[in-house]
């Protein structure tokens, strides 16, 4: 029998081909991270192997069956490492699983009287390798921790046999492809991080429809907007920093107002006007948006947001006032609303404040504050604001003129009509004799040419009249088409159009090089080490 791990380790090893072997903190290339992608991706991740055809050849005596499997995913995983400079990995020898570095045994969950791998912790290690199909093998696993490692290719499908797996943490290693759907199917998944990799394109809608705590996919290279249904989500932490999506942000996004407590956007290619649904995020600490294309005004709802500690709105196009009372929220700590176009700031967030709180202003229209923008830049945004108000007026204006036009569709005197029309060019009193019900039309009589104009003017009602459906119906089009501007994101966008995309270069990217931390180091906010949640 072939040696799996050995076949579907080509791929990694063109990747170290082309680092070199370098520090994993340096991000791939495009052109590397697609053709390690294009490898990868047609290596034949295949399905998890029949068991039996390990074990015929391991001539060790384990305390359990569930410990021989495990074995087996061990010492597949070890075959496909290609560099353990720290010899991480040097004691995966052997039938105690249980005293491998990295790994943890506990009591199974469905049977007190033995013990199973539970937990696999490589964080920091610098290996470098892949996933091998047999990682299928640890059933009883719980949570699984390899960041800041050289892992690359993709993630098996087997790992959809870890029906106990509820923490995830592959973040800081080389992962590509589209968003790793397999994890979806884990039952028990909370913690979900998968920053600081190279998988790209979109992000399902399905992520935020499972009843995950945490969600970090900062810094890949995904491309799409962001869900419809993210306020589907229980997560308390959302972090999509460090990407490309681009749109609006939902207006569903309020319905996590009693679960969210950090949601983190910065530096993707957001834009539109701030939906007011933020304002519902009650629970919030850290709220940054800084780093995209978002217009108007802030969302005069922020004041209610008594929790949070971090706002962060820089480097956008806001204008405008700074909502007040914004800077006398009881725990803000830090508001950086510098990079923007703001024109007037409440007096809770000038000097002196009454607080400890920082707040940087720059490069913004604030007349009498220092560090700010050039008139002239200022008057090319500031003559052509973009209006955030809903307009729904317009919407209930149409129905009046709907329901005029009914009733002569079903007024019986038009059919009556339909004779007359062949005789009228002869003798014009005739056809009012022969037309009782008051018409309209019989006046003009007495004017021979005008006579002829009448029955097309009548004739279109006795032509629907076979079918009225039609012109009944044909109206009403009309009048439901304008409400989906009032609930979709799309008309704000279209009215931001019109600022000029020049002044979207102004913000000087070394400001904020001080801001992102190298891989090494996590995420841009410093988060706490990933929860134990009950079980193991």
């Amino acid at each position: 029998m072939s040696n799996p791990p050995n076949i579907k380790a080509l791929g990694c090893i063109l990747l170290l081909n082309l680092v070199s072997f370098s520090s994993f903190s340096f991000a791939l290339t495009d052109d590397e991270a697609a053709f390690i992608a294009r490898r990868q991706l047609t290596s034949g991740v295949g399905d998890l192997p029949n068991p039996a055809e390990y074990e015929m050849k391991i001539n060790l005596t384990f305390e359990n069956a569930r410990l021989k499997r495990a074995y087996i995913a061990l010492q597949a995983w070890k075959k496909a490492i290609y560099s353990d400079p720290s010899n991480f990995t040097s004691n995966w020898e052997g039938a105690n699983v249980c005293s491998y570095n990295g790994v943890f045994c506990d009591t199974a969950l469905d049977d007190p009287n033995i013990s199973v791998v539970a937990g696999i912790d490589l964080n920091h290690a610098d290996i470098a390798g892949h996933l091998p199909v047999e990682l299928g093998f640890l059933a009883d696993v719980s949570l699984v921790h390899i960041n800041s490692n050289r892992f690359c290719g993709i993630i098996p499908k087997s790992i959809t046999n870890l029906k106990l797996l509820d923490e995830i943490d592959f973040s800081n290693n080389r992962f590509v492809g589209p968003f790793p759907k397999v994890v979806l199917e884990l039952p028990k998944l909370k913690f979900l991080d998968l920053r600081y990799n190279e998988f790209e394109g979109s992000v399902p809608s399905e992520l935020f429809d499972k009843n995950l705590d945490a969600i970090f996919l900062n810094n890949n290279r995904f491309y799409s907007t962001i869900p419809s249904n993210i306020g589907n989500s229980n997560a308390s932490v959302v972090v999509l920093a460090n990407n490309k999506f681009h749109g609006c942000i939902p207006h569903s996004i309020g319905k996590m107002e009693n679960t969210l407590d950090e949601l983190v956007f910065t530096n993707n290619n957001l834009s539109g006007c701030v939906t007011e649904e933020v304002s519902k995020l009650k629970s919030l600490t850290v709220f940054d948006i800084s780093r995209n294309k978002f217009v108007g005004s802030l969302p005069q709802g922020l004041k209610f947001m008594q929790k949070v500690e971090v706002l962060d709105i820089a480097s956008n196009m806001f204008i405008g006032q700074v909502p007040k009372a914004i800077c006398t929220l009881p725990n803000l700590v830090n508001f950086t609303l510098s990079y923007n176009y703001f024109d007037a700031l409440d007096n809770g967030c000038a000097p002196p404040l009454s607080k400890e709180l920082v707040i940087d202003d720059k490069e913004n229209c604030l007349g009498g504050r220092p560090d700010q923008r050039k008139e002239k830049e200022c008057q090319s945004i500031l003559n052509e604001p973009v209006d955030c108000k809903p307009n729904p007026p317009p919407v209930h204006s149409p129905p009046p003129p709907v329901s005029s036009p009914l009733p002569p569709v079903h007024s019986s005197p038009p059919p009556v009509l339909l004779p007359p029309p062949p005789v009228p060019s002869p003798k014009s009193n005739p056809p009012p004799i022969n037309s009782p019900p008051l018409l309209v039309s019989s006046p003009p009589s007495p004017v021979p040419s005008p006579e002829p104009m009448l029955p097309p003017v009548h004739s279109p009602p006795p032509l629907p009249v076979s079918s009225p459906p039609p012109p009944v119906h044909s109206p009403p089009p009309p009048v439901s088409s304008p409400p989906p501007p009032v609930f979709s994101p799309p008309p704000p966008p279209k009215t931001i159009q019109s600022p000029p995309p020049a002044p979207l270069a102004s913000p000087p990217p070394p400001v904020f090089e001080d801001v992102i931390l190298p891989p090494h180091l996590g995420s841009i906010y410093a988060s706490p080490p990933p929860p134990m949640y009950p079980g193991y």
